[in-house]
């Protein structure tokens, strides 16, 4: 069954504003460094939820946003785009949100930390190595997509558990 458009751009609005809001408040301590997974975690429910480009149109958003708030940077925009992207892709021909994770973390980690490079030197003015964002963007979205997977499962089963209890009745 087709979701309406009132229902999609209602449903992206709120994963802009939980994106937005919970962006730098949830964080997972790795070691040296912080995991940041809920703009991943969104990324692969808008893909599951909404489609590809609502996912992409929703990473752009929270990035956005982000930015404009001063609590964001750059950065965010390549990683967060391309793993929706890539995430929505994958399970719109697939229907797997295993795959689509797996979609979410390569184009974050590899190809979004990649494309981070060119964004951090020629914007932002840092140098860095070509890798240098690969790890803790990979980092980054496997949490997400762990907690996407999770939250997509117990939803799923809630869901199923309320149909064939109101089919009882």
């Amino acid at each position: 069954m087709e979701m309406k458009k009132t229902k999609k751009l209602t449903m992206a609005a709120m994963f802009v504003a939980i994106g937005v809001v919970l962006g730098n408040i949830i964080y997972i301590p790795v070691g040296v460094s912080k995991c940041f997974p809920i703009q991943h975690a969104i990324n692969v429910l808008a893909a599951t939820i909404l489609g590809p480009a609502y996912s992409v149109m929703i990473a752009f958003s929270i990035s956005l946003l982000r930015n404009i708030l001063g609590t964001g940077s750059l950065l965010a925009f390549p990683g967060s785009m391309i793993g929706a992207l890539l995430a929505g892709m994958v399970y719109k021909y697939t229907k797997n949100i295993y795959k689509a994770s797996i979609g979410e973390v390569f184009g974050t980690g590899v190809i979004g930390g990649m494309m981070a490079f060119p964004v951090a030197k020629y914007f932002m003015g840092k140098e860095v190595a070509t890798f240098f964002f690969v790890y803790p963007f990979i980092l980054s979205s496997v949490g997400g997509s762990i907690i996407a997977v999770l939250l997509i499962k117990v939803l799923d089963k809630y869901i199923n558990t309320q149909i064939s209890t109101n089919e009882e009745k």
